[in-house]
């Protein structure tokens, strides 16, 4: 019989609590419809995070979270609720922030494309996620937990730093659904 630490095990107990799985290939169209519902209907998403059908998050990005295990959905009655990509590791443009402390690129996880349904917003979902996000970095032994998000995106900016995130810096970077704009870099800080 397989042990696991104890960390380990309270992170799977809480996936299983909340319904947080990580997404299969078996998911990919309905992620997508997920996504596209998400970008449709929800208010203002043009004004805070520019999400543009096909432009961000693309199909293929998804379809390469799903790939690398990073992707996890929340489900209620197997109905995707939630999603996010949580990969292990910061890329490139993450090189250029000063952050709390110099850790390697795969001791980082990365919250990206987190979205929750039009229908679910305003109750929580969201940040009980990052949440979840948290403690699954934690419990794969990462040094770091970090985050970015447009500048303009004041809504999610509360949300980071409710919750622990502190802000560090910003970039001005190209996208291909903004163009070039200012994006702000967040990291978690565990009191």
């Amino acid at each position: 019989m397989k042990r696991y630490a104890l960390a380990e095990i309270t992170a799977r107990a809480y996936l299983c609590i909340m319904k947080l799985q990580q997404a299969s290939i078996t998911d990919y169209a309905s992620v997508l419809s997920f996504y596209d519902d998400v970008i449709e209907r929800t208010p203002e998403i043009e004004r805070y995070a520019c999400w543009q059908k096909g432009k961000h998050p693309t199909a293929g990005g998804i379809k390469s979270y799903i790939q690398e295990g990073s992707l996890y959905l929340y489900r209620e009655q197997d109905v995707i609720v939630g999603a996010m990509a949580v990969p292990m590791y910061q890329g490139e443009d993450y090189h250029a922030i000063d952050w709390s402390g110099n850790v390697a690129d795969d001791e980082v996880a990365v919250i990206h494309i987190l979205a929750v349904c039009p229908d679910k917003q305003g109750v929580g979902i969201g940040s009980e996620m990052i949440c979840e996000a948290i403690r699954l970095a934690e419990s794969q032994g990462m040094k770091a937990i970090r985050l970015d998000a447009l500048a303009t995106n004041t809504p999610a900016h509360k949300i980071y730093e409710r919750l622990g995130f502190e802000y560090r810096g910003k970039q001005h970077l190209y996208a291909e659904n903004t163009g070039w704009t200012d994006f702000f870099f967040f990291e978690y800080k565990d009191e």
